[in-house]
């Protein structure tokens, strides 16, 4: 028996709107699968803990897993180009830090070809914004920042520091701090943070930077002393710390933020869906909030319009810093 054309016409019409439904209802359950969360640093740096506090308070929202792998190199290069090219599908997304801005302004400066840009990626939310905390080990000679650049001033290219490479988020604040006090450091480069911060306990480098989460615990354990923060007030967490601008080095203000990302072509109701529920994860009481603390960091969480602000200036600031320090070995 022959099939009319218009019976034909709607059973494939009938067909399209069946198959349309699975893929709208997909979209609308999303995740149906775990989701994996990219932190391009090695484990134990500053975007590391924050990155696995938020995928256990998203767990608890999805009730699927948010996995969290770290893939490092290249001063977060490499992961945060391999979440660039990943599938825009909502289940590869990114955590990261200023790196994001850094590493493709240093490529520029350097003539090279970024591997990113800001512009593949699409904010969802700012989790922190910190100052970072100048650290170095207890028992070393020096008991105040001042003390630290009395010693640096006497002894140019000889106290070392550590980083996690070059423009790097720990590379670029030190930086700042010694070119406002007007000395001399000598870079190691590390992998990470993670990496930097052991070295210093190992009594191998003089000095690193991080985020008061990955270092608090350290200082006040005893194994760490804090010289400085960079932000534009003390922490509460260390309220005896002091600040660079109150000790008069106004040209030292820098934040370590951690962000989520997805790639810039994820479907808008997919970034809609996890922006909502990175709301639900940090808003409600899951812990999040109170582990963060408990790292001796205070949640910043800001939206993707107020975070896209937010970035905006960030990379006006750092994009002029970078300038004027110059190309750095």
């Amino acid at each position: 028996m022959l099939i009319q054309p218009s019976s034909l016409i709607k059973k494939l019409l009938f067909c399209f709107c069946f198959f349309m439904s699975l893929f709208s209802f997909a979209q609308n359950n999303y995740p149906n699968k775990a989701v994996n969360l990219i932190v391009p640093f090695p484990p134990g740096g500053a975007a590391d803990q924050p990155s696995r506090l938020i995928s256990q308070a998203l767990f608890n929202v999805w009730q699927q897993p948010a996995v969290v792998f770290t893939k490092p190199g290249a001063g977060g290069a490499i992961g945060t180009a391999f979440v660039a090219n990943s599938a825009a599908d909502g289940y590869t997304l990114l955590a990261t830090n200023p790196s994001m801005i850094i590493v493709p302004e240093a490529d520029r400066m350097f003539s090279r070809p970024p591997t990113f840009d800001i512009t593949n990626f699409a904010p969802l939310a700012l989790l922190v914004a910190d100052p970072i905390v100048l650290v170095v080990k207890a028992d070393s000679p020096w008991k105040t920042y001042k003390d630290f650049i009395a010693d640096a001033k006497a002894k140019p290219g000889e106290v070392t520091y550590g980083s996690s490479g070059a423009y790097s988020a720990s590379h670029i604040p030190i930086e700042m701090l010694a070119n406002a006090a007007g000395v001399k450091l000598r870079h190691i480069p590390f992998a990470g943070g993670g990496p930097a911060i052991l070295a210093v306990l190992g009594g191998h480098i003089s000095t690193t930077a991080s985020s008061p989460a990955a270092v608090v615990s350290q200082i006040k354990s005893g194994a760490l002393r804090a010289l400085v923060v960079t932000g534009n007030k003390r922490l509460a967490a260390l309220p005896d710390v002091p600040t660079a601008i109150e000790l008069g080095y106004k040209d030292a203000e820098f934040y370590l933020w951690i962000g989520l990302f997805a790639p810039v072509k994820t479907p808008p109701d997919v970034l809609q869906t996890i922006r909502n529920d990175l709301n639900k994860a940090i808003t409600q009481d899951n812990g999040f909030n109170q582990n963060m603390q408990k790292l001796g960091a205070t949640t910043d969480y800001r939206d993707a319009p107020a975070f896209s602000e937010f970035l905006i200036k960030d990379a006006e600031r750092i994009k002029s810093t970078m300038v004027k320090i110059g190309k750095v070995d």
